[in-house]
């Protein structure tokens, strides 16, 4: 069997008697969309923020390529290709598209004695910088000021800015949050083209996203992974049924389609 990318075991974290990871396992497999989806306060985000090295973990290994990353920062797991998207930076506002992307070039590239440098002139940012935007579907806002793009185009720069870190695995916190329907198709249709280019642990609450989208999908419930699967086993899983009993109407309708 093929070593996973990312695998995750017994993982604990407590806030005072507040139990939000408990015991938790999980892996996931290179090149694959792998969903996170759970109640309210399942836990997720500091799952999320624990893979990322924002939250030391009380308890439990994160193994990254067979490699232990459990007491790594951050930016040590970012160099290692383990990024948070729409986390990684500040979105300088009053930059262009093409100079946000190119700094997180210059980022991943480590020379940050170079920060004041023009990203608009210095070829060795702005040609991987160009074809990031293009990948997003943002070649033609590259020179636009990130204060006119419109939200969801402003979420589609952060997915650009993430890939020019050369990320292995994408860690997607509710990514289309606070979208409308025309922007959150966009967004899906964007994740769904990186698909076996890089892996992705997703969090979304649009469980029509999570299940055109996901290759296996984890249900988290209190802090506790109750079921993992293919998006049919999950669909059909009781357990996963009674766990979103009360919540909103759409993800009742949508698990007893």
């Amino acid at each position: 069997m093929d070593r996973p990318l990312l695998k995750v075991t017994g993982l604990m974290k407590r806030f005072g008697a507040l139990v939000a990871t408990d015991n938790l396992s999980l892996d996931l497999k290179d090149g694959e969309i792998h969903a996170l989806i759970g109640p309210n306060g399942a836990g997720k985000s500091t799952l999320v923020a624990q893979l990322a090295g924002e939250l030391r973990s009380d308890a439990g290994r994160v193994e990254f390529e067979g490699a232990d990353v459990t007491a790594l920062t951050p930016p040590e797991r970012v160099a290692l290709g383990m990024v948070r998207s729409f986390q990684i930076t500040s979105v300088f506002r009053e930059f262009t598209a093409l100079a946000n992307v190119a700094l997180a070039v210059q980022a991943r590239q480590g020379h940050s004695f170079r920060f004041w440098r023009s990203a608009k002139t210095d070829p060795a940012l702005v040609g991987p910088a160009r074809r990031c935007l293009e990948q997003v579907g943002l070649g033609d806002r590259a020179d636009w000021p990130t204060a006119r793009l419109s939200y969801g185009e402003q979420r589609q720069l952060e997915i650009a800015m993430a890939l020019a870190t050369n990320p292995k695995l994408l860690l997607l916190d509710e990514p289309l949050a606070g979208m409308g329907r025309e922007d959150g198709a966009v967004i899906v249709e964007l994740l769904s083209s990186l698909r076996g280019k890089h892996t992705m642990l997703l969090i979304e609450h649009d469980m029509d996203a999570v299940f055109s989208l996901a290759d296996r999908i984890s249900v988290l419930v209190y802090g506790r992974a109750i079921a993992t699967g293919t998006p049919d086993t999950i669909r059909r899983d009781p357990d996963v049924q009674r766990a979103y009993l009360g919540e909103e109407a759409h993800a009742g309708e949508f698990f007893n389609a």
